[in-house]
């Protein structure tokens, strides 16, 4: 129970007379009126108005005269007369243009219950639909109040001999409506009211000693005791939705609220109650402050003094009382329009008008009612905006005060409209780091937090040295209930020493980069460094070891080891990783990791060695650091068996294969350290004889140098030449290798016998009898050679003269052809035939099929195109050595025109078809043949 006592009074409420209309055009009530002498006077209805109802945009009344009253809101009255004596009951449905009406046509209790329907007219009035007695039964008795459904199926009519009666069915008509009696009781029925929910509709029923409800939506009407105590005439009002519909019964020292099947909550109200209505969301009660019974409205009504009656409105929700006021003889309460409406005995209406919900916060504001301001703000259904406004208003009056806590707690309210700066600028002194703190956590559980918000709450954590609440904020259940920037925490944390915080929000949020930075940097330890590496998917655990490779090698080079070894094969991460949709059989690139080894070269000896046994298409780079690790062991090492076993292992990897492509590289290599095999080895596969033989020149070995010349003599001739011009320089006594080296140059005959002698006059020990062998072969040839070529001269010279002699005879003799066979058929020669100088004849058939000219022989024109096409080779070649000296002479750029001469061929030794098809003879052999051919091909024609 709440005593109204406790509650603030407000003036939420504007008082005014209404006026008379000015002209035509009057003004809605409520208006202020104008000012000067055109000013209207108050409005003032007829005497005699008794009961009065409002809706559907009109004030009801209903007098003793039997008239009723419409009041529009021009304030423009019309009446008509709806009963002969009086009007004692009005009921104006909301949601149709239906007014129901109980008044007495007669003297005597004979009460009439008229329908009208205000949208049809008869003969200028409303259309009266149904006129029917409202006595219960057969005894008279006087009807107390009345009250309609909404939906026109449902009326219920109380009387004062404790009946009710219920119409069913639709009321307008009478033959689809069925009258019973409901209720019947020893004491008078002072209120009725439907209430619907959903599709069961609850009527209450209120006499001077009880509260009722029934339940006509069903059968039976099943009916339901709530309270032992009742109420007077109009105390009794139906609330809305805001009140959840419930029944408001106001008595002389409480106002009751009941639901169909309960009773509600309870104010204590004091003073006699004459009215109660309900406005939207407000009870408005009327009241005297002397004690009245309640029964005594029914028989001693007129007779009650005029005192001051008193009209309240009261904020149930809020527990205020929005306005009070005193008036004289108030005859009802209407509300319409937007406004209430007090009706006093002396005709006026007096219009209250609830003030703007802007202005009612400012009046709240400053009497720093702000508790009071946000309820009613939530009431009046304010907008977010609004609301953050009054909850700001509220922490700074809060603030100002000294009542931080209270404060922070409404700035909490204001998150996702007041900027957070505003309120973080208010408690970063350090005395209030616990306010600032719980308005930082509730900006982050409501995900509006930024990292410069996110870093100063685990500051607040942290200087605070509060290890729960940093582990309840941190440790969320999945990635989306986070509501901060994890990256910026992690920094926090790991700046401020919570090392096991920042490592919790790394692996759960799988920063990689940061678990490690701080396992490696910060705790230094190792191997739960490389254990969390291991677990990792293959590109991250990859850029991860590439990254932090070298610190873990350098503290456990064991570990890291076989690491790389499964990274650079078959990596698949471990059970506990995170890897479970990893594919199977990724490989990093071995080379790649080669610069991490730098000061471990026992672990990256294994490592290369592993990577080229497991995988034969490791990089390059794999196999040229291991050839250059082993000779680096080999070289320093000084046992010999070790050292020979180092020996035969790079032996072993140069001969695999796998330095073809890099042989330059390969041979660096071996140079640098002096790894003498493997350099000749590589020489050798390399083709680089001469680079063998100088090897062997340089170190003085007399004998390798002649095995180079035999095993490589025949790929490239140059090394007896070489090998000759090095013994020749030597002072020790070379007879034996200059006689073995003379011999081969005299068989494949390398050098001409000058030049021999030449070479060897500059060696002092070398004696003529080293050379006699050879110059007496040579000289032996030669002498050949020169009675080969007197006997072909002689040849030649009597061929030309035999020629001559049968150019002379052709000049000057006539030819006698005694060919009898054709030189292409041999068949017998017969006429018409074709006789040439050159002897040959042919049928003229045969001639014309196989001849291409009729000037040319077709047996002697190949040897004569021969002859032919040399003579033109020469003489072309002569044309374009002049034409490429002199242009050559006369260019600017002579670079330019040997590049195009040479891209024209013109360099390109010119093959003839009478070259041989072996290689180049000497030169006196290729003159001898190119005179052969010449002289036969004349000799043809």
């Amino acid at each position: 129970m709440a005593a109204y006592l406790q509650w603030r009074r407000f003036v939420f409420f504007d008082k005014e007379l209404v006026k008379e209309p000015l002209g035509n055009d009057g003004a809605a009530p409520g208006a202020a009126p104008a000012s000067g002498p055109a000013a209207s006077k108050f409005f003032c209805l007829p005497p005699g108005i008794t009961v009065c109802d409002s809706g559907r945009g009109s004030l009801v009344f209903g007098d003793m005269e039997g008239q009723i009253w419409f009041l529009p809101r021009s304030l423009q009255l019309t009446g008509f007369q709806a009963y002969k004596l009086r009007v004692t009951h009005l009921y104006q449905l909301k949601q149709h243009n239906i007014l129901a009406s109980v008044g007495e046509d007669e003297e005597g209790i004979n009460p009439l219950v008229k329908i009208w329907n205000l949208e049809k007219r008869d003969g200028g009035n409303p259309l009266c639909t149904r006129i029917f007695p409202a006595i219960p039964g057969t005894e008279p008795t006087v009807v107390s109040c009345l009250t309609v459904h909404e939906n026109l199926n449902f009326m219920a009519i109380g009387f004062t001999d404790g009946s009710v009666t219920l119409n069913k069915g639709d009321i307008t008509r009478d033959r689809h409506s069925k009258t019973q009696i409901l209720h019947k009781g020893n004491y008078p029925v002072t209120g009725l009211a439907f209430r619907q929910a959903g599709k069961t509709t609850h009527l209450f029923v209120v006499t001077t000693e009880n509260v009722q409800s029934y339940t006509v939506s069903g059968k039976d009407y099943p009916r339901m005791e709530l309270d032992i105590h009742g109420c007077g005439l109009r105390c009794s009002a139906l609330s809305d939705p805001s009140q959840d519909l419930q029944f408001i019964v106001a008595g002389d020292e409480c106002v009751y609220l009941y639901q169909p099947d309960e009773r509600g909550p309870c104010f204590a109200f004091e003073g006699h109650k004459l009215i109660a209505h309900w406005f939207r969301g407000y009870l408005v009660i009327v009241s005297r402050d002397r004690k009245v019974s309640p029964k005594s409205e029914f028989t001693s009504r007129d007779s009650q003094s005029s005192d001051k009656q008193l009209l309240n409105i009261y904020d149930l929700c809020n527990k205020f009382i929005a306005y009070s006021t005193v008036f004289e003889d108030v005859v009802d309460v209407l509300a319409e329009w937007g406004s209430l409406y007090v009706l006093t005995r002396d005709g006026r209406l007096h219009a209250l008008q609830e003030k703007d919900t802007q202005t009612k916060l400012e009046m709240l504001f400053k009497k720093n009612l702000f508790e009071m301001a946000i309820n009613l703000a939530k009431s009046q259904h304010l907008d977010s905006d609004g609301l953050a406004q009054i909850f700001m208003q509220y922490g700074d009056h809060l603030y100002s005060k000294g009542n931080h806590d209270g404060a922070v707690q409404q700035y909490i309210r204001t998150i996702g409209k007041l900027e957070p700066s505003y309120v973080i600028r208010k408690f970063l002194d350090a005395q209030r780091i616990h306010n600032l703190t719980a308005y930082l956590q509730t900006l982050h559980r409501q995900s509006l937090a930024n990292a410069d918000h996110t870093t100063l709450l685990l500051n607040c954590y942290t200087k605070l040295k509060d290890s729960s609440k940093l582990e309840e904020f941190i440790k969320t259940k999945s990635e989306s209930e986070v509501h901060f920037d994890v990256e910026t925490a992690i920094k926090v944390l790991r700046q401020a020493g919570y090392y096991s915080h920042a490592l919790y929000l790394a692996e759960n949020h799988a920063h990689h980069e940061w678990y490690l930075k701080i396992q490696l940097e910060d705790i230094k330890n190792y191997q739960e460094a490389l254990r969390y590496i291991g677990k990792l998917p293959f590109e991250q655990a990859e850029s991860n070891m590439k990254r932090y490779g070298k610190t873990l090698m350098h503290h456990i080079p064991e570990q890291t080891t076989q690491l790389l070894k499964g990274l650079c094969t078959d990596y698949c991460p471990s059970v506990e990783g995170r890897g479970e949709r990893e594919a199977l059989g990724c490989r990093a690139n071995s080379e790649e990791f080669i610069p991490i080894f730098a000061n471990n070269p026992r672990e990256l000896k294994a490592f290369l060695e592993h990577m080229s046994e497991v995988q034969p298409d490791s990089p390059q780079g794999i196999y040229d650091t291991l050839l250059e690790l082993r000779l680096q062991n080999w070289a320093h090492e000084e046992d010999p068996q070790v050292k020979e076993k180092l020996h035969a292992e790079a032996i072993s990897l140069l001969r695999s294969g796998r330095f073809s492509n890099v042989f330059d590289k390969a041979l660096v290599l071996c140079q640098m350290h002096d790894f003498q095999d493997g350099v000749l080895y590589l020489y050798e596969q390399g083709k680089l004889f001469q680079q063998i033989m100088h090897y062997h020149m340089q170190h003085e070995q007399y004998r390798q140098v002649i095995a180079v010349c035999e095993r490589h003599g025949e790929q490239e001739p140059s090394l007896w030449e070489q090998a000759l011009s090095y013994f020749a320089r030597k002072e020790e006594d070379c007879k034996e290798y200059v006689a073995a080296v003379l011999k081969h140059i005299e068989n494949k005959n390398l050098m001409p016998p000058l030049l021999v002698v030449q070479t060897l006059a500059h060696n002092s020990t070398a004696t003529l009898s080293v050379i006699r062998d050879y110059l007496v072969q040579k000289l032996q040839k030669q002498s050949q050679q020169i009675a080969q070529d007197e006997l072909r001269v002689r040849r030649y010279r009597e061929e030309t003269t035999r020629i001559r002699q049968e150019i002379q005879e052709l000049k000057a003799s006539p030819k006698i052809f005694q060919k009898t066979k054709c030189s292409i058929c041999n068949s017998a020669l017969e006429l018409p035939s074709v006789h040439f100088l050159c002897g040959h004849s042919f049928h003229q058939h045969c001639f014309e099929s196989y001849s291409e000219s009729d000037a040319d022989c077709p047996t002697c024109l190949p040897e004569n195109r021969k002859v032919m096409d040399m003579i033109r080779a020469q003489e072309q070649k002569r044309d374009l050595h002049d034409q490429f000296q002199h242009q050559l002479k006369c260019s600017n750029d002579s670079f330019s025109v040997i590049a195009d001469y040479f891209g024209r061929g013109v360099f390109n030794k010119l093959t003839l078809l009478t070259d041989p098809p072996t290689a180049r003879l000497p030169p006196s052999l290729e003159a001898g043949l190119q005179r052969d051919l010449l002289m036969h091909s004349r000799r043809g024609t």
